[in-house]
């Protein structure tokens, strides 16, 4: 009975100091300061990297980017091992009430809209694609013009999508290729011709060095959407105006429940400087970021 006691004094000890530890990291961590990891869906990760640079070096804050597919952020999430995500998508229902159980309400902010875009070899003479044959092709149907589809991963946010649009409820295994990273993907289509490989637009406008040589050898393919008769690239004045079919929303969702970093870098991104970031990236801000013109009432002639 003794060791009984003992035991359970002991546990409760160490839960006590293990508390007492989180609420000093929770102290130490303001909006602008502190330290915190960041969930980010892999489509996502040049854009996010940016960010965080530009973040850092404005406050004393050290935020750590752990990039995964869409279905590792929102485990990792749910399972609180980070509590701040850069995600494609909203949390479901069922997503939320987990949150709720945990008497947190996660504030989700809207951050950006993203292209997934479908680019060929530059051997191919045809820069132009219709999603209503790249869905049929994923269905089963033989296309002509299709020898087969790549994608970054199984688990990501850009096969959800693509499965969703072809009423799947998983990838297909005929004629569909599937790598661990955007970054395979490009390789292996400026390799192959015939493929037609399924990215994130910030892969391709924002290209690492030595990714550089790869995404010269690739095609951005114009998209003809379900109901257009035109077809349209995957530019920031298409996706704004709604005529590219590929276009997502992105969110930064916050699920600390308290006022930590989560907070402070959702409204940077979201913030004048953070737009601005998007929009030099190629990507669309949800915020336009005004431009300053100093208008002159008469000219003056500086040169004399």
């Amino acid at each position: 009975m003794r060791n009984a006691a003992k035991l359970s004094s002991l546990v409760l000890l160490v839960l006590f100091f293990t508390a007492c530890n989180k609420s000093n990291n929770r102290n130490q961590e303001t909006i602008l300061k502190g330290k915190a990891t960041l969930l980010v869906d892999e489509t996502l990760k040049p854009i996010m990297e940016d960010q965080i640079e530009i973040f850092e070096s404005r406050y004393e804050a050290k935020i750590k980017l752990d990039a995964k597919s869409e279905n590792e952020v929102i485990q990792a999430l749910v399972k609180d091992t980070s509590s701040i995500a850069v995600l494609s998508r909203r949390l479901n229902a069922d997503e939320m009430k987990v949150f709720a159980s945990r008497k947190i309400i996660p504030k989700t902010t809207p951050i950006a809209i993203d292209a997934i875009v479908l680019i060929s070899n530059t051997n191919s003479n045809d820069t132009l694609v219709a999603l209503s044959d790249v869905l049929e092709f994923m269905r089963g149907k033989e296309q002509t013009k299709i020898k087969g589809l790549v994608f970054d991963n199984p688990n990501s946010s850009t096969v959800r999508y693509m499965d969703s649009l072809a009423g799947l409820s998983s990838i297909p295994k005929k004629g569909v290729f599937s790598f661990g990273t955007n970054n395979e993907v490009i390789k292996f289509v400026s390799e192959n011709t015939g493929l037609i490989g399924v990215v994130g637009l910030n892969w391709l406008s924002q290209p690492s060095p030595e990714m550089k040589k790869y995404v010269d050898k690739v095609n951005i393919l114009s998209i003809r959407g379900l109901k257009d008769s035109n077809y349209y690239f995957p530019d920031q004045n298409n996706i704004a105006e709604g005529k590219y079919a590929l276009a997502r929303d992105l969110y930064i969702v916050n699920c600390q429940g308290y006022s930590g970093l989560g907070m402070g870098f959702a409204s940077f991104v979201a913030g004048d400087i953070g737009q601005r970031i998007i929009l030099k990236s190629g990507l669309l801000p949800v915020k336009v970021p005004p431009r300053k013109l100093n208008i002159r009432k008469q000219i003056i002639n500086d040169k004399k």
